[in-house]
């Protein structure tokens, strides 16, 4: 296991957020293992859940270096940056066309199922 960065300077900042992301991940766990552990001895509870963070961000750094996954992640970057975005105007429009149809589907369903209702209540005679 080589601890080097493998092809320094290409794909980044998707490798730095994917190790910060995965990371973050860990910690999390890490500190739910400090709370689960409840032992007398502070020095154990303390050690263990700081070594399983430590070597696991020995292995993140291990695997977003991996010259297969740098690869795959530069040539994400890559891609991304190729990608033509939507302008604010066209993502504005979408996104009240969205709300319209989810609203309108909404009321026809909840009209849909009031006649459903009303019809049944009147065949049980339940009221």
């Amino acid at each position: 296991m080589e601890l080097k960065i493998y092809k320094r300077g290409q794909g980044y900042y998707t490798r730095l957020i994917t190790g910060i992301a995965s990371f973050t991940i860990v910690a999390i766990g890490c500190f739910v293992l400090f709370n689960l552990l409840a032992l007398k001895n502070m020095w154990i509870r303390a050690f263990v859940p700081a070594a399983v963070c430590a070597a696991f961000g020995l292995l993140i750094f291990w695997i977003v270096n991996k010259p297969s996954i740098a690869d795959f992640m530069i040539s994400a970057e890559g891609e991304v940056k190729k990608v033509s975005w939507s302008s604010r105007k066209e993502i504005t429009a979408s996104t009240i066309v969205v709300i319209v149809v989810v609203v309108f589907m909404a009321l026809l369903l909840f009209s849909a199922d009031w006649i459903f209702v009303f019809i049944l209540r009147i065949l049980l005679n339940v009221y």
